[in-house]
């Protein structure tokens, strides 16, 4: 990024404060992770979270010794559930550096680096990989100077798909994507095919969401229902055409589709966690989540009839992740050098596998059968970086006050 752009994003920051408004708690137990490993929560209790600290508080860098990568990420990349790539990756990339790497999951995630930069404190970790488009605009909203760096060299990056690409000061190299959709039970019911369709009485309390204060799975949902019926006003279906509410009244918004979903008791839980268990226990037919579940259901030798998936009006929200190195890395050469590695063909597809999402780049080594089990949409949707800009709080929040107050 320039420094004329790099200015020009500060000046366009503006802090904001989050209010957080938690539904009810989800079905206790652990849960086999289907869909998309990348969900990630809301504000916690922060940690460095370092699960390979030797406990000394002594880095493990110096001249004569083998450098050592600190990579920060979400927990489920690296201890999921059930399967997650982290372990993998940090084998597989010793095996081909001279390094050793060391990850790092503080519990709310990039908000912790945030909070250290606000704070005047170092950054402990040399890059992070899992950021969204939302995360990004929050860090720019919140910080005055640069959390992160430009990617800069790393080989690869040429082959990442044009629509993954969502940092505008080209700090973040997508490595996967998934698309957020309806997950259902055909065994039990059949899912509608619109967004309308959720609203008929025969779909009264069938299906289960999260809340997108504080899932990432919940905010990619909220915001595929902004994008079909707009914040206000009239929406429009992308080619300029208005899209008239589910109630025919093309005033009708995000919000009043909210109401109707409360009306029809739709359940709200406060992770994809929580909404996949209770799913799972057979507490609703449909539950929002991912449309590659049937990669993980196909592992686990489980019925697909009952891991169907619904793209709604033919669309699902797609969630790019991405990774980029911190202006204030210690090894700012070998973070690219993880960037490049995470974007190799073979990287991509287990990458893909293992997190149980789709590879950022063409060329992805991938079984045979993984385009048939993992679906994507004819239409996908998505929010840029500027639309996102200034907007994505107080979309969220709207809808916790709504929520809240019904």
């Amino acid at each position: 990024m320039t420094t004329d752009e790099s200015e020009t994003r500060r000046r366009r920051a503006r802090p904001r404060t989050r209010r957080r408004f938690l539904t009810a708690a989800g079905t206790a137990g652990a849960v086999a992770l289907a869909g998309c490993s990348a969900e990630r929560t809301g504000d916690g209790a922060g940690s460095d979270g370092n699960d390979t600290d030797d406990g000394d508080g002594e880095g493990d860098g110096g001249d004569d010794e083998t450098p050592t990568l600190t990579v920060a990420t979400y927990t489920n990349f690296i201890d999921a559930p059930s399967v997650s790539p982290g372990e993998w990756l940090k084998e597989e990339f010793e095996s081909r550096y001279d390094a050793e790497l060391e990850w790092a999951t503080p519990d709310n995630e990039v908000n912790y680096y945030v909070e250290r930069a606000a704070s005047g404190a170092g950054i402990d970790a040399d890059l992070y990989v899992g950021l969204t488009t939302e995360d990004l605009v929050r860090v720019d909203e919140r910080l005055d100077d640069d959390l992160f760096a430009e990617a800069g060299e790393v080989d690869g990056r040429d082959a990442v798909k044009e629509g993954l690409r969502f940092d505008p000061f080209d700090r973040a190299v997508p490595f996967d994507t998934g698309y957020v959709s309806l997950v259902y039970d055909s065994t039990t019911a059949e899912a509608p095919e619109t967004f309308d369709g959720l609203l008929d009485d025969e779909h009264a309390g069938a299906l289960i969401a999260q809340n997108p204060g504080a899932s990432s799975t919940g905010r990619a949902f909220l915001l595929h229902t902004i994008s079909r019926f707009g914040d206000g006003g009239v929406a429009s279906d992308g080619d300029g055409e208005a899209i008239e509410g589910a109630d025919g009244d093309p005033d009708y918004d995000y919000l009043d589709y909210w109401t109707d979903l409360q009306d029809n008791d739709v359940r709200v839980l406060g992770s994809w966690d929580d909404a996949y268990a209770a799913w799972s226990e057979g507490e609703a037919p449909m539950v929002v989540s991912y449309s590659t579940d049937q990669v993980f259901a196909d592992m686990e030798d489980q019925d697909l009839e009952k891991h169907q998936i619904r793209f709604l009006n033919d669309q699902a929200y797609a969630n790019p992740e991405g990774m980029a190195v911190f202006a204030d890395a210690d090894e700012p050469d070998l973070a690219r050098e993880f960037m490049s590695f995470m974007l190799e063909p073979d990287v991509q597809g287990q990458i893909a596998q293992r997190n149980v999402a789709f590879p950022a780049t063409d060329g992805a080594e991938l079984p045979s059968d993984y385009a048939e089990l993992a679906q994507e949409p004819a239409d996908p949707v998505t929010f840029t970086y500027d639309e996102l800009q200034g907007s994505v709080d107080a979309w969220v929040e709207a809808w916790e006050r709504q929520f809240a107050g019904n």
